[in-house]
C-alpha cells in the first residue's frame, strides 16, 4: 500500500511539473533552499522522500520541454557536446562495474553526473529577455533575509535546540566552535541540511550580489543588496567553515582583477561602490557580531590542515590509480546514498574500497578510473574556457558581469565536491547554461533596440498633412 501511494505521489508530482516547465525549472532553486528545513522541521520521517523532490519536479520539466515540445535550442558548441556525450557513455558503462554489487547503486550514483546537465540546454529558453533573467535571479537573492536571520538565530541559540537539528542521517551530534571550555556556538546551517549546502549557496549568492553591486540600481535595490552581503559574510563566519571565507575573500579579489584588466577605465569607480558596501560589513561585523568573529578566528588558527587537505586535492587522484588500475570501482561507489541503498532494498555489499576519500577528484578516480576522471574534468575544465570566451564577447554590462560571475564561481569550485553536493549540482549546470543563454539575450536585446530605433525613425520620416513644408 505504501508503494502504491509513493508510486501515485511521483506520477502526480511529475506530472503537475510537466504542465509549465518553465515554472518547474525556476521552482527547483525555491526548493532547494527549503529543502534542508522541511527535512529538518517539517516533516523529518519523509526526509529521504523530500530530498528527491527538486529531482522529480525537474523531470517533470524534461519530459514537458524535451519530449513533449518542438521548441527547443541548438546546441553550438561541438567540444562540450563531445564531451558530454563520451563522459555519459562512460558513466553508464561504470554503472555495471561487479565491484559495486548491484547496478541499482551504479543507477542512484549516475544521477550526481548527467541528471542536472540537460538544464544547460533548456536554459537559452528559460528567460525570454535580461529583465526575466534579472527578476528570477533579484528574487532568489531576496530569499537570502530570511535564511540569514535564521542563521544568526542559530548561532545565537544553544547547540542542542532543536533549530541547529541536521537531516535524519548519521550525523548526531551538532558541530560546535569557539573556545574551548567556554560558550561553544554551533556552526550554523540556515535552511539547508548540512553545513557544507549552505556554505554552497553563501558563495553562489556572494558573487551574484557583487555583480548586482557594481552596477546601478535603485536606492532601495542597492540597499537590499548590501543587507544580504551583510547577512552573507556574517553568516559565512558562522558556519565555521575556512573554505567558504576563503572563497569569498578569493572571488572578491578576483572579480576586481579581472574587471581592473579588463577595463581599466573603470577601477576608481568600481571601487567606489564597493566601499559603503565594505564600511556596513565591518561596521556590523566587529559591533553586533563581535562573538562570531571570534570564534571563526580562533577555529582558523587552531587549525593546521588546510595545507595538508590542498596537497591531498592534488595528489590523491594518482595515488589512488593503484587501487584499480584503468578501472574503478563503479559509479556511486563512493557516495553516502549508495550505502543507503544497499541497507534499504538487502542489496549485496560491493568490493572495499582500501583507503580513505574524502575529496572529489579522489573520489571520481576511485568510482570512474583514470578515464573517466579525464574526461569529467575535461568536460569542466570546456565548460570554463567557454564561459571566458563568452565573457571577452558581451558587450552589456549586467550579462558580462553574469558571465564573470559564473566562471569564477566555477573555477573556485573546480575541485571542490559537485557529484556528491546536491546544493551545487544546479547552481554549477544552470551557470554552465550561460555559456548559451548570455549571448542569445544579447542578441535578442540588440534586435529589440534596432527594432525600436526603426520605428522612431519611421515615424520621424512620415509625411504629415498638416506640416509647413509641404
Amino acid at each position: 500500500m505504501k508503494l502504491l501511494i509513493a508510486a501515485i505521489a511521483i506520477l502526480c508530482i511529475v506530472g503537475i511539473s510537466a504542465l509549465n516547465w518553465r515554472g518547474s525549472v525556476k521552482a527547483v532553486f525555491f526548493i532547494l533552499v527549503i529543502e534542508g528545513a522541511l527535512r529538518k522541521w517539517v516533516l523529518p520521517q519523509a526526509s529521504d522522500a523530500i530530498y528527491f523532490l527538486k529531482d522529480l519536479v525537474l523531470l517533470g520539466a524534461y519530459l514537458q520541454y524535451f519530449v513533449f515540445s518542438s521548441r527547443r535550442f541548438s546546441i553550438q558548441n561541438r567540444t562540450i557536446s563531445i564531451l558530454i556525450i563520451f563522459t555519459s557513455i562512460w558513466c553508464v558503462l561504470q554503472v555495471f562495474n561487479p565491484s559495486l554489487g548491484s547496478p541499482l547503486v551504479g543507477i542512484f550514483g549516475l544521477r550526481g553526473y548527467i541528471f542536472y546537465i540537460p538544464l544547460m540546454w533548456m536554459l537559452p529558453t528559460l528567460f525570454r529577455s535580461e529583465q526575466d533573467l534579472y527578476k528570477f535571479l533579484r528574487f532568489h537573492l531576496l530569499l537570502v533575509i530570511p535564511v540569514g536571520l535564521l542563521g544568526i538565530a542559530q548561532f545565537f541559540s544553544p547547540a542542542n535546540s532543536p533549530i541547529n537539528v541536521y537531516a535524519p542521517s548519521q550525523l548526531k551530534e551538532v558541530a560546535t566552535f569557539g573556545v574551548a571550555g567556554a560558550t561553544q556556538f554551533a556552526r550554523v546551517t540556515g535552511t539547508f541540511s548540512y553545513i557544507d549546502g549552505y556554505a554552497v549557496y553563501l558563495l553562489i549568492c556572494f558573487g551574484l550580489l557583487i555583480s548586482f553591486l557594481s552596477l546601478q540600481q535603485s536606492r532601495f535595490w542597492r540597499w537590499a543588496s548590501i543587507f544580504e552581503l551583510v547577512l552573507i559574510v556574517i553568516n559565512s563566519c558562522m558556519t565555521g567553515s575556512r573554505s567558504v571565507v576563503f572563497a569569498l575573500l578569493l572571488f572578491f579579489f578576483s572579480f576586481i582583477t579581472v574587471k581592473g584588466l579588463t577595463q581599466p577605465e573603470k577601477n576608481i569607480s568600481l571601487l567606489r561602490k564597493f566601499l559603503l558596501p565594505a564600511i556596513c560589513i565591518s561596521l556590523v561585523s566587529f559591533i553586533w557580531f563581535k562573538p562570531a568573529i571570534n570564534a571563526f578566528l580562533l577555529r582558523s588558527n587552531s587549525n593546521q590542515d588546510v595545507t595538508a587537505r590542498i596537497t591531498a586535492t592534488f595528489t590523491q587522484p594518482f595515488e589512488f590509480i593503484q587501487y584499480k588500475g584503468l578501472d574503478g570501482y563503479g559509479t556511486g561507489a563512493t557516495q553516502p546514498g549508495g550505502q543507503t541503498l544497499r541497507r534499504l532494498l538487502n542489496l549485496p555489499d560491493g568490493a572495499v574500497i582500501p583507503t580513505y576519500y574524502e575529496e572529489e577528484p579522489g573520489r571520481i578516480v576511485l568510482e570512474l578510473g583514470p578515464i573517466g576522471f579525464f574526461l569529467w574534468y575535461g568536460l569542466r575544465l570546456s565548460i570554463l574556457i567557454a564561459i571566458w570566451l563568452v565573457f571577452c564577447k558581451l558587450k552589456k554590462p549586467f550579462l558580462r558581469q553574469l558571465a564573470l560571475t559564473a566562471l569564477l564561481i566555477q573555477t573556485i569550485g573546480i575541485y571542490d565536491q559537485l557529484v556528491t553536493q546536491p546544493t551545487f549540482l544546479p547552481y554549477y549546470w544552470f551557470f554552465s547554461g550561460f555559456i548559451f543563454l548570455l549571448p542569445r539575450l544579447e542578441s535578442i536585446e540588440s534586435w529589440y533596440r534596432e527594432q525600436q530605433l526603426l520605428q522612431q525613425h519611421n515615424v520621424s520620416s512620415t509625411y504629415l498633412p498638416d506640416s509647413p513644408y509641404q
